[in-house]
């Protein structure tokens, strides 16, 4: 549950704008002000189905064949701006307590019925619009249609309930108040929103929730959650005729309702301010932000252009990165429904002053005011907008959200209602509206300076020895409607039938032929680690080469390489990951710069000097931020002295590298014979072949394979604790991790994933989830995972809580960790651990990057293209006393070593 649909700025490794609230970056391709058809028939249009219900429910169903699975977004029209004054969190308090239950489905049930559909649901809350989200097997949809009605309906608001998800609410507002960014974005909110619902954020505060209650919260929803506000969006396998069908049963009868007055939005000119903050992060971040027009204003698509184009990599802004002026440097837009932000962003060293930052972004964005953004740099803006559309396809999930933000969000018909008015876009109109926006005298300018907190503490420990009682939850009986779903297993099924060969030059190639879109994707992994592959005392290495890709080929310099990718509107991007997502039409071109990218890096010494420069200031400040000395201290107390693992760049391994040093580097690890290329979209394998061979093929491998894994290491001793601290931090982030004795090879490793279900997966269904945040409130997150390699595995468990709570979720985790190896999970957990994992096999398959994502894992790890067929027999198969016997043998509980990263723990 999220308070905000929000997109980081793309800062690349460390030097990210940290925290899932931070800025609210997304840009939302939607469209001008389209009213929806009233009528109340079906629309049908090509794969799309529309529908007014008579209770104002609008339905679109959206066929999309790339795999058994179905989204459905219900979104409300009402979020943060329609909440009573003084209280900026009742939108999203009454979104968390949707997931309490409603008449005639309690908590319990909620949360089984979500995890045996696969665990894939969530919901958030923005300014106008509260969107609640599962993605489930096509077979399940009816269930989610079941649970989105009856919580249309009504919903249980009891004050004791709410007094314990209040709990987790404020752990919420605590990770969030953490985030420098974020502490900014509210400020910057507050100016330039004031006296308008834009003022504040969708988050809400601790001082508004400690006043609210389950009453106020029932008025909202009993208010604002009606079928006549609202719009379903359903998109994936379906019949549509058939899915309406069910909809209609399901929701007709509920009533509609006579709605509020909506708030007005008058908003105040723009005075000119500066922010300054403190920050954690490794880096400091200087940020000129300006109002934007909105998603429904008439000039909506000259505002995505000129967002675009002000964005792009032949742009000044992102050459501030590459010239040395800057670390990284960018542009972001946010577009709401009643009016929009934008970002020029830039980032300087740790230690650094942001006076030449600030003043090369100022320069730019007063020169662009002045004189207008090239023309061909609109054009491309243009055409890559348009081919987005596109590539929106390529995702079921992603599919659903683009209708749900161009109905919901935009008021529009349609995610390409757009393009029309994109096409239209003139450079006239876009440097007429870039000399309106960029007026220095309305940018509000916001600098976060780095600053050190201190280096890690042991500590004692976290009481240890407290006694909590209690046992794992009974049985949950299911709705009558859902029983029969559920009362066996699925056979395990995949959609995917990928066709692998491998060329002469021993790179493999995987091809998954799909025809949801007329696009191509393609996606790439050299098997590479600096850890391993690096010669002592040029720690570093690989990541100043990976800096070189930016400047072009031994054929294109950087702008002529840009120029190229823009004329087809392609995505690209060069490295030991590589990735190209091009209009059909393109494939091969766009394959022959990705592989020219790839294989023919310029490498100019001028750029090396300047690439080299900016690492050693990156890690300068990485070095001494809360989240490296953090995750070094953890791993040196799980590790082994001198184990490969705990390598790491300083400045004086990066400054003592030489280009030649880069270029042999890069000579002898990036081998074809240690590459995997992954090939999905609308393309035959046959054509992938010759135009990945002709592309690819004169790549050669010199010498005898690299070892590339790390080697085995022996067991971490007893557990041991330690706190880092973060100045501007309010909640403290808390790792809990050991080392465990399997590999990704290890049969054991089915067994611990099905308890590791039970333990962390679908939400309330899991036993951490209910005992640290349903029952007691005192984390907003928890969650736990295996992390397993070649030679050796780790098993962790993270949660973020104030510090006066970490001691008791600490001890919660390790009694409830002693539970999986006293007994067996029951056989109600046992049966909807095994269905969640079986129903995730096909949830996976539902993006073009999910299927590229595990076939390249799979095929680098020298497993089987079928292997997650294979897993699903083994969970099928698993019983719980084998479960409880891997956790006896394998988890060790008071073996955790626990990194507590924030203010020092209180209590224990």
């Amino acid at each position: 549950m999220r308070s905000g649909r929000t997109n980081n700025p793309s800062f690349k490794r460390t030097i990210r704008i940290a925290g899932a609230a931070a800025l609210a970056l997304a840009t939302v391709t939607g469209g001008p002000a389209l009213a929806a058809s009233p009528a109340a028939a079906p629309a049908v249009h090509q794969d799309v189905t529309r529908a007014t219900l008579k209770n104002g429910l609008r339905v679109v169903i959206v066929r999309d064949p790339l795999a058994p699975v179905v989204t459905t977004e219900m979104n409300y029209l009402a979020g943060s701006d329609e909440v009573p004054q003084g209280f900026p969190g009742t939108a999203h308090a009454v979104e968390h307590m949707m997931f309490r239950g409603s008449p005639g489905l309690n908590k319990d049930q909620i949360a089984a019925l979500a995890a045996n559909m696969g665990g894939q649901f969530n919901a958030d809350t923005t300014e106008g619009v509260t969107q609640y989200f599962f993605t489930v097997p096509v077979q399940d949809l009816g269930i989610a249609l079941h649970i989105h009605a009856l919580r249309m309906r009504g919903v249980d608001m009891q004050q004791a309930q709410w007094a314990k998800e209040r709990g987790a609410i404020e752990q919420e507002v605590s990770r969030d108040m953490s985030n420098p960014t974020f502490k900014f974005y509210t400020q910057l909110r507050d100016r330039m929103f004031k006296g308008s619902p834009y003022a504040h954020t969708p988050l809400g505060t601790r001082d508004s929730f400690n006043k609210t209650t389950a009453a106020a919260l029932k008025k909202f929803h009993d208010t604002w959650y009606a079928p006549n506000n609202a719009i379903l969006v359903i998109a994936g396998d379906v019949d549509p005729q058939t899915t309406l069908k069910e909809v209609r049963s399901m929701f007709s009868a509920i009533p509609r309702k006579q709605l509020p007055t909506r708030p007005d939005f008058k908003f105040q000119p723009v005075q000119a301010h500066t922010i300054q903050l403190p920050s954690d992060l490794p880096y400091g971040l200087a940020l000129i932000s300006y109002r934007m027009p909105s998603l429904r204003a008439k000039d909506y698509a000259t505002a995505l252009v000129l967002s675009q184009a002000m964005g792009s990599k032949r742009g000044k802004l992102f050459e501030m990165g590459l010239s040395g002026k800057a670390l990284y440097g960018g542009f972001s837009g946010d577009f709401l429904p009643h009016s929009g932000l934008a970002y020029a962003e830039g980032v300087f060293p740790r230690g650094g002053k942001s006076d030449g930052v600030l003043q090369t972004m100022q320069a730019i964005m007063a020169d662009t005011a002045a004189n207008g953004i090239p023309a061909d740099l609109v054009e491309a803006a243009k055409r890559r907008a348009i081919a987005d559309l596109e590539y929106q396809k390529n995702s079921v999930s992603g599919l659903a959200n683009a209708w749900s933000q161009a109905l919901a969000f935009a008021d529009a018909q349609s995610p390409d209602s757009v393009k029309a008015a994109i096409e239209a876009v003139t450079p006239a109109q876009v440097d007429a509206l870039a000399k309106q926006v960029f007026n220095p005298d309305h940018a509000i300018t916001a600098i976060l300076t780095p600053q050190d907190s201190g280096k890690p503490v042991s500590s004692k420990g976290f009481g240890g020895a407290e006694n909590f009682g209690g046992q794992p939850n009974g049985p949950v009986t299911l709705p009558s409607w859902a029983r029969a779903q559920f009362a066996t297993l699925p056979q395990p099924q995949s959609a995917i039938h990928p066709t692998a060969f491998t060329l002469p030059n021993g790179l493999r190639v995987i091809v998954q032929p799909e025809k949801v879109s007329k696009t191509v994707e393609v996606f790439g992994r050299v098997k590479t680690n600096q850890d391993m592959q690096a010669a002592k005392g040029h720690e570093g290495v690989a990541d100043v080469l990976d800096d070189m890709f930016s400047f072009g080929t031994t054929h294109l310099n950087r702008l002529q390489f840009q120029a190229a990718l823009d004329a087809i509107s392609a995505h690209e991007s060069a490295g030991k990951q590589f990735s190209l997502a091009v209009p059909v039409a393109s494939f091969e071109k766009g394959v022959q710069l990705l592989a020219d990218n790839e294989l023919n890096p310029a490498m100019p010494a001028q750029a090396f000097a300047i690439m080299q420069k900016r690492e050693a200031a990156q890690t300068a400040g990485l070095l001494k931020s809360p989240d490296f000395l953090n995750t070094m201290s953890l791993n040196k107390a799980l590790l082994p002295a001198g184990d490969p693992e705990l390598r790491y760049p300083t400045v004086q391994s990066i400054g003592a590298l030489t280009l030649a040093d880069i270029k042999s580097y890069y000579t002898q690890t990036y081998r074809p014979d240690m590459t995997t290329i992954v090939v999905i979209g609308d393309v035959t394998p046959e054509q992938a072949k010759q135009v990945i061979g002709q592309a690819f093929g004169g790549w050669k491998a010199t010498g005898p394979k690299p070892e590339t894994d790390y080697p085995a290491v022996p067991l971490n001793a007893s557990g041991s604790q330690f706190n880092t601290p973060a100045a501007t931090a309010v909640q403290d982030s808390v790792m809990m991790a050991q080392q465990v004795g399997i590999t990704d090879h290890s049969e054991a490793r089915y067994a611990l994933n099905v308890g590791n279900t039970v333990l962390s997966g679908g939400f309330y269904a899991a036993r951490l989830t209910r005992d640290l945040r349903e029952k007691r409130g005192l984390v907003y997150t928890v969650g736990s995972g295996l992390d397993l390699d070649q030679n050796r595995g780790r098993y962790r468990v993270y949660f973020g809580s104030d510090p006066d709570k970490v001691a008791e979720a600490h001890d919660l985790i390790v009694r409830d960790m002693k539970q999986m190896q006293d007994a067996p999970v029951t056989a109600d957990e046992l049966h909807q651990a095994k269905g969640m994992l079986l129903r995730q096999l096909p949830l996976s398959e539902a993006s073009f990057g999910s299927i590229a994502g595990q076939l390249l894992k799979l095929s680098l790890e020298n497993k089987p293209l079928d292997s997650n067929l294979i897993a699903a027999q083994h969970y099928r198969s698993l019983t719980a006393p084998q479960v409880q016997a891997a956790f006896r043998q394998y988890i060790r509980p008071d073996a955790f070593v626990t990194a507590v990263k924030g203010p020092a723990p209180k209590g224990g």
